[in-house]
Formats: structure tokens, sequence, C-alpha cells
């Protein structure tokens, strides 16, 4: 069921991407939001979309939603890519943006990524409802900004100078705002789109967040550089403190699953209906890429 669900949202989200950017034309920036949306697993859609269908929300509507947090998440990775932040080579197997363009291209577009994903989530056709639009835009900003994601960034850049190893609760701190926080975003943006309490739903994300990281840190040290389409032990080489180096390797991967199982109890007040979301924290912990 997942998989499939999951493929159905990545074709759904690719169309609706490209009927959405193809008003912006063939600008060397442009053209560099379209190469840094496309691909990977978008599993914050699939969060966003998934959500939508327990409460009601047609697909139709969902997918702009959808869309916005994929085109923030590819923000997020074009600038995270940079000399100045991870100064990485390759992101899901192709050249990234700062290297097949340049740095200024690479800063603009995910400038203009991160402005278009508001834009999507302002358009009414997300909701006719401009209560709930408002309340999409200001709870995205914050998941995106300096309470939420880029938080977690200036600390994760801080702690590459700090004279000791970040502690659990740091390192904990860190990942709830860097990665955590817009996939908590993605998982309650369903209820919001319909109006609803948002609260089981958050609580699903925010255990799905923190086993997402540490199922990454996992990669990091045993996973195929081929099928992540990215560099391994990239934190090992840099001494920064992981999960896996904070925990060992087995604890970090017993955490996850602990958290998964969490994420999995939140969800008890929607049934069987709910059996998507459950399937997709089980994937989380067990992906290979």
């Amino acid at each position: 069921m997942f998989p499939d669900r999951l493929a159905k949202v990545a074709a759904r989200v690719a169309a609706h991407l490209g009927e959405a950017m193809a008003p912006l034309g063939a600008e060397p920036v442009a053209e560099g939001m379209r190469y840094a949306s496309a691909g990977g697993k978008r599993l914050r859609a699939f969060l966003v979309m998934e959500g939508a269908r327990l409460h009601g929300v047609p697909d139709d509507q969902a997918i702009w939603a959808a869309s916005a947090v994929e085109c923030l998440h590819a923000y997020s990775l074009v600038h995270d890519d940079l000399p100045c932040m991870d100064d990485d080579d390759l992101r899901r197997g192709l050249p990234t943006v700062h290297r097949k363009w340049d740095e200024a291209t690479a800063v603009l577009v995910g400038d203009a990524l991160q402005a278009f994903s508001f834009e999507l989530l302002a358009r009414e056709e997300c909701s006719p409802d401009a209560q709930v639009r408002a309340d999409l835009v200001l709870s995205m900003a914050r998941a995106a900004g300096a309470q939420g994601m880029v938080l977690g960034q200036a600390l994760d850049i801080a702690a590459e100078s700090v004279a000791r190893p970040l502690t659990l609760d740091e390192i904990t701190r860190l990942q709830a705002g860097k990665t955590g926080a817009l996939i908590t975003w993605s998982a309650s943006a369903g209820a919001r789109l319909a109006g609803a309490d948002a609260g089981p739903l958050a609580a699903y994300g925010d255990a799905l967040g923190l086993a997402f990281q540490i199922a990454d840190d996992v990669l990091d040290v045993e996973g195929d550089p081929a099928a992540l389409g990215k560099a391994v032990g990239k934190d090992e080489e840099a001494g920064k403190a992981t999960f896996v180096s904070l925990l060992g390797l087995d604890a970090a991967k017993r955490r996850a699953q602990e958290l998964a199982d969490t994420g999995c109890e939140a969800l008890s007040g929607y049934g069987a209906e709910a059996e998507c979301l459950r399937e997709a924290a089980r994937f989380v912990i067990a992906r290979e890429m």
C-alpha cells in the first residue's frame, strides 16, 4: 500500500510542479528551480496528502500544500549543499545546483523556491478558506525559520567549531529543527487543511522526524553511496556528533524503532485508515536511501 501511494504522490507532485512552474519561463533561476525540485522520495508530500485523505480533503486541494513543502525542502537542500554550508558535489545522484551552474545561481534558486512555496500555499486553489491558507503559511514559516529548520542548520554549523561534541539533548534539539520541523508540518498539514485538530498527526510527525534523522545517521555509516546518490561517512570525517556516535549503531537503531512505534501509537484515533502512515514509519527506519 505505502510504496504504491508514495509513487503516485511523487508522480502527481512532479506533474503539478511542472504545471505550476511553466509560467516562470526558461531563465537560469527557473531552470534551476525545476532541476532542484525534481526527484527525491517525496515523503513530505506523501505525509501532506495522506493526512489530507484522513480528513476528507480532496487531492486536488491538498496537492498545493504537498508541492509547497517539496519546494521548501528543495530550497533547503540547495543552500545546504553550498560550499559555505556542507560543500556537497552530489544530490540525488546528480551535480548539486552550484556545481551545475554557479554559487550565485544556487543562492537565487533556493531563494526563489522558498518564495514559491509560500505562493503555492497562498493560492485560493489550496483552500477556499483564507483563514486556513493563513494558518498554513504561518505554521510553515515557523517550521522553516529561526524557530525550526534554519535554527537547526545554524546549530549544526556552530557544532563544527565547538570544543566538545554535542550532547544527546543538544543533537536532538538540533535535528528537531533541521529535519523534524518540516516533517511535523507535513504530517499535520492535512488536518490544518480540514480545520481539524492537528495534535495527533503533529505528534506522529515529531516522532517520525527524529526517527528519520537517526536513520540518516545510520545510513551515513553503513549506507551505499550509489543508492543514496551522495557521499557517506562525512559526519565521521568531520568529527560531528550524531545519534550513532553518541548511542552506538545498535542502540541508535533501537531508538529509531522506539520512535516509529511512538509515532504509530499517536495514530490510534484514526484506526485502520492510518495504516499507510504506519507503513511510512516502518519504511523510514528500514530504508536504504
